[in-house]
Formats: C-alpha cells, sequence, structure tokens
C-alpha cells in the first residue's frame, strides 16, 4: 500500500470511529428524555429530582470538556478518545442497573464525565486527520450523524421504554461503546499529542469547573435569589480563571486566542448564541402538541423528527460548501433563516395546521445545518494544530452552556406566566403566551448572532 492510500485509509477509518461516538451519545441523550417520565414514577421522584437526571450530566459534561481537551492535547486524543467511550459505556451498564434516584444521579454523572472526554476529543481528531482543503466535508458528516442521533432517539426510546422497559435504553448503548472501543484498538493507528511533555494546568482546571458549575445552576434556579448569588459567584470566577490564565505559564486556555484571534472568539459566540435560541425547540413544541393540539407522544414524535433529519442531510453539504466558500457567509445565512424560522413559531396559536408546523421546523433544520458546520471548521481552522484539543472543547463548552441557557431562558418565563403549577387546560392560554414569548426572545437573539457570525472575519 503506497503512502498516500494508507492516509487515505486511515482518514476514513478516523471518520468512521468519531462518526459513530458521535452517532451514540446524542441518541443516548435524547433516548433518556423520553423515558423520565416512567423512571419518576418508579423511583418516585419529585420534579426537582427528576430534572437533576438530566442537569447533572450537562453540568458534568459542561465543567470538565476544556480540562479534558488539555489532557488529550498533552497525552494523546486517540488515549482520552477511548478511555471515554469506556467510562461512557460503564456508566450507561450501570444506569440500567440502578436501584433508586441517589445512584441513578451519581451515574449520570459518571456518563457525563465519559461525554466530555468524547465531546473534547472527536473533532480535534478529524481535525488533526483532514487537511483544511478537506475538513469541512469532515464535519459536515459528523454533524449529520449528531443529527441523526437526535432523530433516532426519541423513537427509539418511546419503543424501548414501552415495551422493553426503560433500563433498556441504557443497556442499548452498552454494544455500541463496546464496538467504537474494540475498532478504534483494532484500527486507529495514529495518536496525536501536539502539547506532549506540557504541564497540565490543575489551578486554572479547578477555578474553571467551579465557575461553570456556578454560573449553569444558578442560571437554572433562576429567577430566585439563590440563583442570582450563585450567577455573581459564577462571574467573579470568570475574572478569577482569566487573571490565573494570563499569569501562568501553560494555561488551560490560552486567553490570548479570545484576545488576538477574532474568527475563533466571533465564532464561539455565535455559536453559543445559537445553541442559546434553539435548544428548547423540541421541549416547548412537545408540550405545544401535546396539550394543544392534543397529539399523542409517539405522533409528537413524528412531528419533532422533521427538523433533525433536514438537519441530517444537509450537514455534509453545507460543510462541503464551507471548504469553497468563506464559512461566515454559510454560518451567516443558516443563522439568519434560523432566524426566520423561530419567528415563524411566534405565530403558534391552537388552530395553528400541522404543514405550518412541520415546515418551520424544516426551515430551522436547514438553518441549523448550514450555521453548524461552517462554524465548527471556522473555529477549528483558525488554530493551529497543538491547539486542536481545546478548539474542540470550546465548542462542545458552548453547545452545553447555550443548551443550559436555552432552557434557562424557557424556566423564567414558565415561571413568569404560569407560576409552579402543573399544566392543565385552564392554564393553557398562559402556555401559549409564554412560548409566544420564549420564541420571540430566541428570534432576537439570533439576529444578535448573526451580526457576530458576520463580522468575525474571513479565513482565507
Amino acid at each position: 500500500m503506497t503512502r498516500g492510500s494508507g492516509e487515505k485509509v486511515h482518514k476514513k477509518t478516523v471518520l468512521m470511529v468519531t462518526t459513530m461516538s458521535s452517532f451514540l451519545t446524542p441518541m443516548a441523550l435524547s433516548m433518556v428524555h423520553v423515558a423520565l417520565p416512567t423512571i419518576a414514577k418508579e423511583f418516585l421522584m419529585d420534579a426537582i429530582t427528576l430534572s437533576w437526571v438530566a442537569t447533572a450530566y450537562i453540568l458534568t459534561a459542561a465543567a470538565l470538556l476544556l480540562p479534558f481537551g488539555r489532557v488529550a492535547d498533552i497525552y494523546g486524543r486517540k488515549r482520552v478518545f477511548i478511555l471515554g467511550t469506556f467510562v461512557f459505556t460503564v456508566a450507561s451498564f450501570l444506569l440500567g442497573m440502578a436501584w433508586s434516584a441517589g445512584p441513578l444521579i451519581a451515574f449520570r454523572v459518571l456518563q457525563g464525565v465519559g461525554s466530555a472526554m468524547l465531546f473534547g476529543t472527536g473533532i480535534a481528531m478529524l481535525s488533526s486527520a483532514f487537511p483544511p482543503g478537506e475538513r469541512g466535508r469532515a464535519l459536515g458528516i459528523n454533524v449529520a450523524a449528531v443529527y441523526l442521533g437526535l432523530s433516532c432517539g426519541p423513537l427509539l426510546g418511546g419503543l424501548l421504554t414501552q415495551y422493553v422497559g426503560w433500563r433498556s435504553i441504557f443497556f442499548f448503548n452498552v454494544p455500541l461503546g463496546i464496538l467504537i472501543i474494540i475498532f478504534s484498538l483494532w484500527k486507529l493507528r495514529a495518536e496525536w499529542a501536539e502539547s506532549k511533555g506540557e504541564p497540565f494546568d490543575l489551578v486554572g482546571s479547578l477555578i474553571y469547573c467551579a465557575m461553570l458549575v456556578a454560573l449553569m445552576y444558578g442560571f437554572s434556579i433562576l429567577p430566585g435569589m439563590a440563583g442570582s448569588l450563585l450567577i455573581a459567584t459564577g462571574i467573579a470566577g470568570i475574572c478569577a480563571f482569566v487573571a490565573w490564565e494570563l499569569r501562568t505559564g501553560r494555561p488551560i486556555l490560552d486567553i490570548n486566542l479570545f484576545r488576538t484571534n477574532k474568527v475563533f472568539t466571533l465564532s464561539n459566540i455565535a455559536a453559543l448564541i445559537h445553541y442559546s435560541a434553539t435548544f428548547a425547540i423540541g421541549f416547548l413544541l412537545s408540550l405545544y402538541l401535546q396539550h394543544i393540539k392534543g397529539l399523542s407522544p409517539q405522533n409528537t414524535g413524528i412531528v419533532l423528527i422533521s427538523q433533525p433529519l433536514v438537519q441530517a442531510v444537509f450537514s455534509p453539504i453545507a460543510g462541503r460548501m464551507s471548504d469553497r466558500v468563506e464559512p461566515r457567509i454559510v454560518a451567516s445565512t443558516g443563522m439568519s433563516i434560523t432566524a426566520v424560522g423561530l419567528f415563524l413559531l411566534v405565530f403558534l396559536d391552537a388552530g395553528t395546521g400541522m404543514w405550518f408546523i412541520v415546515s418551520a421546523l424544516a426551515l430551522l433544520g436547514f438553518g441549523f445545518a448550514l450555521f453548524s458546520s461552517p462554524n465548527s471548521n471556522a473555529i477549528m481552522s483558525s488554530v493551529e494544530n497543538r491547539l486542536y484539543g481545546v478548539a474542540s472543547s470550546m465548542l462542545g463548552t458552548m453547545r452545553l452552556l447555550g443548551q443550559a441557557f436555552s432552557m434557562g431562558i424557557t424556566m423564567m418565563a414558565f415561571a413568569l406566566y404560569i407560576g409552579a403549577t402543573e399544566i392543565v387546560p385552564q392554564h393553557y392560554q398562559m402556555l401559549l403566551k409564554s412560548i409566544t414569548a420564549i420564541f420571540t426572545i430566541f428570534g432576537f437573539l439570533c439576529i444578535g448572532g448573526i451580526f457576530a457570525s458576520m463580522t468575525r472575519g474571513n479565513l482565507r
């Protein structure tokens, strides 16, 4: 085999392994959401405790993404990727064996640890294996796998929960995780550790984790006083983190990346805004379709699939486009289309036709596809090779932070319009008003994101 053909085969192997991982983790996450009511019934969990089943995972993954990205740059991305898959797989098995609410939440934390290792290395491995001219296409395929996982999760989770039991949704991850580990050990020959030998910034990592947990948890319990105090603590933590990172010789996050790299900074801000404006769409429409329109959970899942399916189809195309056209142009176009889709959803009422809802979701899926792959391409192509792990982790952190902020905005609106009560028919009008307000906020958020995306500058 010639060197050129060998490199080609190896690139395909990297793409296959990371794509399988990118399919597994979002599918596992979306399957859990469907099973939560059944889990709550078995373990007699109240709403706050149940929310921690989701929150514990997101908090852990977001807090550890950046530290693990730096660890991967120093000790090897393949090594951290395989270890992360192992931890995720073991946690999935333990979740299936959970005997009460406490162990269930603890094992979700462990699953978040594994996910942080995977999120912090997958895109970095792809960026290391594929040169700039081919990177957008590879990232597009990877993003398509994410959306395919999100598409399969709700339906598969619903079927497994209904006919086999909720524990099966966690056991389902185990053979897939084992397959990824075996394939990686067998076929993935190269290792990437461009920062090998450099020290790990433990103090900076601890400050970063504490700051992020305070911010995310505080935002989740707004508008209460405790939430405001935690957010203030998190903001103070940001200042302490920046001060420390500017002083230390080998920081976990090179602050100069944000001070001197305009493309990197504004691309990450655009990602944060986009996820903040879109993550809660499925949650809101699930409530709308089941409470206002009277659809069953199964039919609701079928309607909601229209968005991730469109994303899965068009993400590879958008990725290839960003190899030839400036990523900021493709991504900004996608953000604009997303804003239009969000403003369409502002007009939802009890009489809105199903065709209108599906069309708006398809438009949102198209906008998301045009934004996500090119924006990821811009972030990864704006840094040098030795920082791919950190850049990949920063992108993942923006995604998880955006998801938390999106749900925070939703919860605040519900608190203002509905209050801490069950959603019953007499509250449906207030539910509609809160949904209208939330989609309006999301739409204007996207407009702000368009400016961040357009002004980031050119890569080529």
